[in-house]
């Protein structure tokens, strides 16, 4: 398998971890040290998907697709759309995905809101 399915897959894994809400996607995939937005985020993003969070989301959807393979590790550009009971976004992310022994995790990313530049 490719990196650029690897990497697909981990996306749509990570669609449906958004719509569990799946706490424990989060956990397995989010490493340690993961800097998101220039912070360590791991345990914010996971409690916010935990059963009592705040990330109820109703539909999720992820387009606009780029993957730049870099061997062990991979930097995805994409978009994603939510839908849930507090109104409807649309995001812009950018992650890096390492593969580490245990498999692919997300070591650093930044999420940005177009209607906010």
């Amino acid at each position: 398998m490719s990196t650029r399915e690897e990497i697909l897959g981990m996306e749509e894994q990570l669609r449906l971890a958004e719509l569990g809400p799946d706490a424990a996607f989060f956990e397995r995939t989010l490493a340690d040290d993961a800097v998101l937005d220039g912070q360590l985020a791991k345990a914010k993003v996971v409690a916010a998907h935990r059963a009592t969070g705040s990330a109820k989301f109703t539909k999720v959807e992820m387009s606009n697709f780029q993957i730049f393979d870099h061997g062990a590790a991979a930097v995805v550009t994409c978009t994603g759309t939510y839908e849930g009971p507090r109104g409807n976004h649309t995001l812009q992310f950018m992650r890096v995905w390492l593969k580490k022994a245990e498999g692919w995790q997300i070591i650093a990313g930044s999420v940005v809101d177009p209607k906010s530049q």
